[in-house]
């Protein structure tokens, strides 16, 4: 059966192919939902040895997991080269708050990508901070300045890539080396490309982590969290999570485990429509610039085309110089394209946002841009057929022009 040895086979193969070697789902294609929270044992002796093994595949009690959540966790770090095992959280937040308290004790630093996923920037200006942990937000993109930022309390790193809402592409690999060379542990949020389109242990971060809830699950059904880590990391990971009492149900567990078969063709469909729509904003006088790593010609570009090997379809534009009511407009006449938060699923999405708010450090307007070029929409390209959505952004931005 294949599984067993999922490093000789392809990322789209393990996608297939992952968390289906275990004994408890050797013989049926989809691993069935085990729903227990009580693990039942032949005597005291083997009531013991369960209890100090503390590993996936061994019974302890339904808060360790059972073999729906261990075939997700395999599949998962089959994926992930470098990884000795990932650890499943309730969400995304949490698996990002969760890897930063296995991580981080009270009294050090954090450094904390400016353009971070907002709730992360929250989390260590309110969680951490309640630990006595200090966090210090820095620009990605000046790798002088972030170099300049550690002290001697600094011990983790959270980046993102690309980042949240602006998609800038930052040099993974040397914010890394950088953070390693300075005794510091590197986290990464690698929602948007997820490990089949970058790398992230292999490119040189300690921590990868990743919101299930978006292209994963990809059906906007389901919310989850994982964190993948090479051995030292992955056991500090795994009991943290489980003194903090986190848990996946079985059934959720299922959801993602189905997502995840389908995941390789939706993002490769997913990226060549957003490519599409990102290359005819491009061309729309209404826009100010599109920020996608994937077009040709962007900032970031060329890191993107060096260290990744995948995107998605997510990316964000700027209008020209005009105002909320009127960026307001356009995103209101959209049919096909919902307004809503989250993104990764097979539906498309348009979100207006603000930039200011969530950043201290990097400059929006971004230099060389003209002062009014400040009013975004992002947006997370669905399964539709891509001609029919540029057919509704058109109608949107006709709604755009119509004051």
């Amino acid at each position: 059966m294949a599984g067993e040895d999922d490093s000789r086979y392809r990322p789209a193969t393990r996608l297939v192919t992952g968390g289906r070697s275990g004994s408890f789902s050797r013989d049926v294609v989809n691993p069935p939902i085990w729903r227990a929270s009580t693990h039942l044992y032949a005597d005291c002796a083997d009531l013991r040895a369960r209890k100090s093994s503390n590993e996936d595949g061994s019974f302890f009690y339904g808060r360790r997991g059972a073999p729906t959540q261990w075939a997700l966790c395999d599949a998962l770090t089959a994926l992930e080269p470098g990884a000795a095992g990932t650890v499943l959280y309730p969400s995304g937040l949490a698996a990002l708050a969760g890897s930063l308290l296995a991580v981080l004790r009270s009294g050090d630093v954090l450094l904390v990508a400016d353009n971070a996923y907002d709730p992360t920037r929250s989390t260590a200006m309110g969680l951490l901070k309640t630990f006595g942990i200090e966090h210090r937000f820095f620009d990605p993109l000046d790798l002088e300045a972030y170099e300049a930022a550690f002290c001697e309390r600094t011990r983790a790193v959270m980046l993102e890539v690309p980042g949240s809402l602006t998609m800038e592409v930052c040099d993974i690999p040397a914010l890394a080396r950088i953070a390693r060379a300075k005794g510091a542990v590197s986290l990464v949020d690698n929602t948007w490309a997820t490990a089949l389109g970058f790398a992230a242990l292999g490119h040189g971060c300690d921590i990868a982590i990743t919101a299930l809830t978006k292209h994963v699950g990809g059906h906007s059904d389901v919310m989850m969290g994982a964190a993948s880590a090479g051995k030292r990391w992955y056991r500090r990971l795994r009991l943290g999570a489980q003194q903090l009492g986190h848990v996946v149900s079985p059934d959720d567990a299922a959801l993602v485990l189905r997502g995840l078969r389908t995941m390789g063709v939706r993002l490769e469909r997913q990226s060549a429509s957003a490519l599409a729509i990102a290359e005819w904003l491009a061309s729309r006088k209404e826009v100010a610039h599109v920020l996608s790593p994937m077009l040709s010609g962007t900032p970031g570009h060329a890191l993107w085309q060096r260290d990744f090997t995948g995107g998605c379809g997510l990316f964000s534009f700027v209008l020209k110089g005009r105002d909320d009511a009127v960026r307001c407009r356009l995103v209101d006449r959209l049919e096909l394209f919902g307004i809503g938060y989250s993104w990764g699923g097979f539906e498309s999405l348009a979100l207006p946002f603000d930039v200011e708010p969530v950043r201290s450090k990097m400059p929006w307007p971004k230099p060389g841009w003209g002062v009014e070029d400040r009013h975004a929409i992002r947006l997370s390209i669905g399964l539709e057929d891509t001609h029919d959505l540029i057919a509704d952004l058109a109608n949107g931005f006709a709604a755009l022009n119509e004051g």
